[in-house]
């Protein structure tokens, strides 16, 4: 099992992760529907699209824009990032 924890509670755990260049892409339905704020920002990777972000709420913090996703990855990437999102900056991603 792969858990994201942020603020000291796991906000998304799965077995079907996928690790793509260090970063570890859970399905978008295991994270937590009430962690994730939509952000405005967005940014580009040349073979996987366009991702967008979200904040990520926790009990007591928010980590500004610890999480993303493709939503319409290109051809190359598709079946490695489509419908999963990953976790950076201040969201631990722990494996057992």
């Amino acid at each position: 099992m792969t858990r994201a924890v942020f603020d000291g509670v796991v906000i998304a755990d799965s077995q079907d992760v996928r690790v793509v260049e260090g970063m570890t892409y859970f399905p978008l339905s295991s994270v937590s529907e009430d962690v994730l704020v939509e952000s405005p920002t967005t940014s580009r990777c040349f073979w996987k699209g366009k991702a967008r972000y979200w904040h990520v709420a926790g009990e007591t913090e928010i980590a500004t824009d610890a999480a993303f996703a493709y939503e319409r990855p290109w051809p190359l990437a598709r079946r490695l990032v489509t419908d999963r999102v990953a976790f950076w900056r201040e969201v631990e991603v722990v494996r057992d």
